[in-house]
């Protein structure tokens, strides 16, 4: 039995003061994009759903605006008025090389030119921020790589400029965001650097580490809690927006004291042990008094000394075979 224990020895160490907050997951705020037509219209072809992963520039939906055919249209007559203008210069030209109308003329048709050419290319301007194709239709895209995290459009859905809100989000949940509350009484206790460990209902036995990253130095007027921000890497994207989050935040500034491997601690008849270990022939059970058990180890502040060696597994084995 003894070749299978392990040893380890008391030493100081900072002393951990752990604070449990709930919150939830959120996506990365700075890589999270709300997606808005550019103008009314209606929704004729819908490529995505809820939760699907774009790539950016894919086509998230294709929409038909009579505003764009109208300035279409406009562009259309206008491209004709600039023809006719330059037609009109070139007779005015030409008639006044032959002495049958004034330079006034002259003048005056090369601003009809102008008018023309100015209203053209305002059009043309327009139509290429819309990124529009024939009869006023325009496709659009998804502006970055991400999740479709909201989606607020549908088949034939037909929206104008009062009344549009943005049809989809799409989020990068490469990070993402673990929004905590902080009540009034523990705010002391959390500041930017602090040590946090994450779990989730969905993965329980599954720990995130990070660190927090934002205090919002401000308290919910309802609530009464203040937000802290843990930022975390999410590879396989197991974290999702809207989970459920229990975060403990450690705090390692405090004074150091005695501490011994909580493994190692046997609880037996309302008072706690270790095996404090001299060789293989002198195993001593020694009783110590608990302050505290933070994480995976126990401060003591009586019962044992630096540089003790106690059994930190199979302990229990142990305690047992000397305590029968």
């Amino acid at each position: 039995m003894m070749h299978q224990i392990v040893l380890d020895t008391v030493r100081e160490r900072p002393v951990q003061d752990e604070l449990v907050l709930t919150g939830e997951i959120q996506s990365d705020g700075d890589n999270t994009v709300k997606v808005y037509p550019l103008v009314g219209g209606v929704v004729e072809k819908l490529n995505v759903q809820l939760g699907d992963k774009v790539t950016k520039g894919q086509v998230l939906a294709v929409i038909k605006s009579s505003e764009i055919a109208d300035v279409q249209n406009q562009t259309t007559a206008a491209t004709s008025d600039l023809d006719i203008a330059r037609k009109n210069l070139a007779v005015a030209e030409d008639m006044y090389k032959a002495g049958l109308n004034s330079e006034r003329d002259v003048v005056l048709a090369r601003a009809e030119v102008t008018k023309a050419r100015g209203t053209v290319g305002k059009n043309v301007k327009q139509l290429s921020v819309y990124g529009i194709g024939k009869d006023g239709v325009y496709e659009l895209r998804a502006p970055i790589s991400g999740f479709i995290t909201e989606k607020n459009a549908t088949e034939h859905e037909q929206f104008n400029n009062d009344n549009v809100s943005n049809l989809f989000t799409v989020s990068n949940l490469d990070d993402v965001w673990i929004m905590a509350n902080v009540f009034e009484s523990d705010i002391s206790k959390v500041k930017v650097g602090y040590a946090a460990d994450v779990t989730t209902l969905s993965y329980p036995d599954k720990h995130f580490r990070g660190r927090i990253d934002k205090v919002f130095n401000v308290l919910d007027p309802d609530s009464k809690v203040m937000k802290v921000r843990v930022r975390l890497q999410n590879p396989g994207y197991l974290l999702k927006p809207e989970m459920y989050a229990q975060v403990r935040v450690e705090n390692t500034e405090a004074a150091k004291a005695l501490a011994v491997p909580a493994k190692s601690v046997v609880f037996d008849k309302d008072r706690n042990f270790v095996m404090v270990y001299k060789d293989r022939t002198h195993v001593e059970t020694r009783p110590v008094t608990i302050n505290k058990t933070v994480g995976d180890y126990s401060y003591v502040s009586a019962g044992v000394k630096p540089g003790d060696v106690v059994i930190a597994k199979e302990q229990l084995l142990v305690y047992d075979e000397l305590n029968d």
